[in-house]
């Protein structure tokens, strides 16, 4: 369903009723879809400050469509299009990438939730050094899922936080 669509079945009263944890459900939702597809389990959801409406919504696609760097995140942030990030919190199933995290910075999110720290973990004091509050919501679910993946397709996990060239170098650089 169209992001922009979520409004008909979430009404206002809905919606400021969901908590942090309710968010962080739709993102590993995503993750889940995003694996079912065959790719990387990371999804992510902006939502609206003031409304707690989902503005944005996202998954990993690097696999479906051939795509380097269409993690979670950036889906979400492309599918939010071109709003005032200052006003939003993101959610993600999974700790930003160097480049997920750069974009977040740059948009000048006023919040992230991250629902895994313990498959992979690294830039949320980066997001607090560029004055970005992060709060760290483990999700049970969705860290099984990604503990599952990345012990399942080695590779594609590689490929997805470094790319291509890091499995020609070999996998014993740390992520």
């Amino acid at each position: 369903m169209p992001t922009k669509s979520l409004p008909v079945l979430m009404g206002s009263d809905f919606a400021r009723g969901l908590t942090d944890a309710d968010f962080m459900r739709i993102a590993v939702f995503l993750a889940h879809k995003s694996y079912g597809e065959g790719g990387c389990p990371i999804g992510a959801v902006i939502i609206d400050n003031s409304t707690r409406q989902i503005v944005g919504k996202g998954h990993n696609t690097l696999v479906q469509e051939n795509h380097p760097y269409n993690h979670g995140e950036t889906a979400a942030i492309r599918d939010a299009g071109r709003i005032d990030f200052g006003r939003t919190t993101l959610f993600t199933s999974l700790s930003p990438c160097d480049v997920c995290a750069t974009l977040i910075y740059m948009r000048g999110f006023s919040r992230v939730v991250v629902g895994d720290v313990t498959n992979a973990a690294g830039n949320e004091a980066l997001l607090r050094a560029k004055g970005i509050p992060v709060d760290i919501l483990e999700d049970s679910q969705g860290a099984g899922l990604y503990r599952r993946f990345r012990s399942e397709k080695p590779d594609l996990d590689l490929e997805d936080w470094r790319g291509l060239g890091a499995l020609q170098k070999g996998r014993n650089r740390p992520l």
